[in-house]
C-alpha cells in the first residue's frame, strides 16, 4: 500500500507541475517581436556586408531638393538622408549601404535602392560624403543616401538591410528634418 500512495502522490504532483508549465500565462518561451519604427536620430547595432563586423547606423537628417548643383532628379525630387555608419570593431568592416542594403519605400509601397537614378549617383555634397560603406577599426563616417523619387513619395521609410539580411526601419518625415537641416542643404546648393 505504501508504494501505492507514494505513486499515486507522484503522479498528481507530476500532473499539477504539467497543468503549471502548459498554463497560457507562461513567460519562458517568449514570442519574437516585429521591430518597431525607428525616428531620424536613433541607432542600430548592424552587421556588416557578408556577416563580417558590425557597424552602428544612425540617420539623422532628410532634406528634399527638386535640384542641386549636382543635377536635376528624373522622377522629381531627391530625399538626401544623412546617416552616421560606426565600426563597433577592432577589425575592418563594410556596411551594406551601397550594396543595396538602404532602401526608400513610399507610403504606397514603391521601393527604390539608394542611387537609383544616374543624376541620384552623382550627388555628394561636401562634408556629408566621407568615404562610403567601408570603415577601418573603430571609426566613423557621414554620407548621405539619395533617393530620386516622385514628390508624392516624400515622408517615407528609410529602410537598412544589413549583412545577415536583418531589416531596420525609420519612418522620415515629409518635411525637411534632422540636426543637420541647414548644412546639408547648404552642400546641396
Amino acid at each position: 500500500m505504501r508504494h501505492l500512495v507514494t505513486a499515486s502522490t507522484l503522479a498528481a504532483v507530476g500532473c499539477l507541475s504539467l497543468t503549471a508549465c502548459t498554463d497560457s500565462d507562461d513567460r519562458s518561451t517568449p514570442q519574437p517581436r516585429p521591430r518597431s519604427i525607428l525616428q531620424l536620430g536613433q541607432s542600430v547595432d548592424s552587421v556588416g556586408a557578408g556577416g563580417r563586423g558590425a557597424a552602428q547606423i544612425t540617420p539623422d537628417t532628410v532634406v528634399y531638393v527638386d535640384s542641386a548643383r549636382f543635377g536635376t532628379p528624373e522622377h522629381g525630387l531627391f530625399a538626401v538622408v544623412s546617416y552616421r555608419s560606426t565600426n563597433r570593431t577592432k577589425s575592418h568592416v563594410t556596411t551594406t549601404a551601397e550594396q543595396g542594403g538602404l532602401r526608400w519605400k513610399a507610403a504606397d509601397g514603391h521601393t527604390v535602392t539608394v542611387r537609383n537614378s544616374k543624376a541620384a549617383t552623382k550627388v555628394a555634397p561636401i562634408g556629408f560624403s566621407e568615404g562610403g560603406p567601408a570603415l577601418t577599426r573603430e571609426t566613423s563616417h557621414q554620407d548621405v543616401a539619395v533617393f530620386d523619387i516622385a514628390a508624392a513619395e516624400r515622408g517615407g521609410t528609410l529602410i537598412y538591410v544589413d549583412g545577415d539580411g536583418t531589416a531596420f526601419r525609420w519612418k522620415i518625415p515629409a518635411t525637411n528634418s534632422g540636426s543637420s537641416v541647414p548644412a546639408l542643404k547648404s552642400a546641396l546648393s
